[in-house]
């Protein structure tokens, strides 16, 4: 259990992982941690949990099960990206990896990735293979968001040309590659990469502060790697789940945060345009399906509030 609490000049590893309400699925995913590091042995490790102030006593689980954690406990859900700087600010490892609570690590992930960087000075980031619950390929990276590419996403282009997703599935999973943005889920960090690029942006309370860290990674020189042999299961959205509504909208409001700091207004009206031609029609069709059958009312009411919101967005 040592070397998961080594706290020292030659750490080579940390690890942060945010939880909010996801007790049991934070267990697992400590356990596979804990269970990862004493079967590789990779050198010093140590992990950061950062508590959102859940109310499911997940902070008396991590002290009392997992002793060798460094817990930090928020009196209030001060969002994803602030949260994990909070435990970046003190990480001392060579690497920082972020992990989200509904995770869990296959033997030997931690030591793949740190491997991979370590033989590839030039990457700043790495990610590995996330699978969904039912051991199936769950999305791990994605090409750099445009307005256009979000269009084509949501009307389900996708399938005939792939222009906003990779085609993983024809991917060698023996072979890395490089790739423009990695899921927050599972992504190793150099330390050295942070330092010059600088920390998640805390104005992104929830989803897209990954985008904009490897967007500013790559705009600095640094490559972004998917590294398959190392393998994380993610349940996904364990978190947002429960706040499902509001997440939707979340969701979207950090989209077009990102354009307009990357990009400046047109790429924001362009894209809300664009929302608007892809979601009306969704909404006229699921409203209608809602007036047969109440299990679609909560559907059209998010729809609805996604377009009522879309010009302050």
């Amino acid at each position: 259990m040592t070397a998961l609490n080594v706290q020292s000049v030659g750490c080579e590893l940390s690890i942060v992982i945010v939880n909010w309400n996801t007790r049991d699925l934070l267990l697992r995913c400590l356990r596979s941690v804990q269970d990862d590091v004493e079967t590789c042995k990779p050198a010093n490790v140590q992990t950061f949990v950062v508590d959102n102030a859940s109310a499911d006593s997940s902070g008396t689980m991590v002290k009392k099960r997992f002793p060798w954690a460094q817990l930090i406990e928020n009196s209030e859900n001060v969002g994803f990206a602030r949260a994990n700087n909070q435990a970046l600010a003190l990480c001392q490892g060579r690497y920082a990896l972020l992990l989200n609570s509904d995770t869990a690590v296959h033997p030997g992930a931690l030591r793949t990735l740190v491997q991979f960087m370590d033989a590839h000075p030039r990457a700043g980031a790495a990610g590995a293979r996330l699978l969904n619950a039912d051991g199936t390929l769950q999305i791990s990276c994605l090409p750099m968001p445009t307005p256009g590419r979000e269009f084509w996403r949501l009307m389900f282009l996708d399938r005939l040309w792939s222009l906003a997703t990779y085609p993983m599935k024809r991917w060698d999973m023996d072979t890395p590659r490089r790739v423009e943005t990695i899921k927050g889920a599972c992504l190793l960090l150099r330390r050295e990469a942070l330092d010059r690029v600088g920390l998640l942006d805390e104005r992104f309370f929830m989803y897209t502060e990954e985008v904009d860290l490897c967007y500013r990674l790559a705009q600095a020189g640094w490559e972004l790697w998917y590294v398959p042999q190392a393998v994380v299961t993610h349940d996904g959205e364990a978190s947002t789940r429960q706040v499902a509504a509001s997440m939707y909208l979340q969701l979207y409001r950090s989209k077009v945060q990102f354009f307009r700091k990357v990009g400046g207004i047109w790429p924001v009206l362009r894209y809300r345009l664009l929302l608007a031609i892809a979601y009306a029609p969704r909404w006229l069709a699921i409203q209608l399906a809602a007036l047969f059958s109440p299990r679609y009312r909560p559907r059209a009411a998010i729809y609805r509030q996604l377009l009522s919101a879309l010009p302050g967005l």
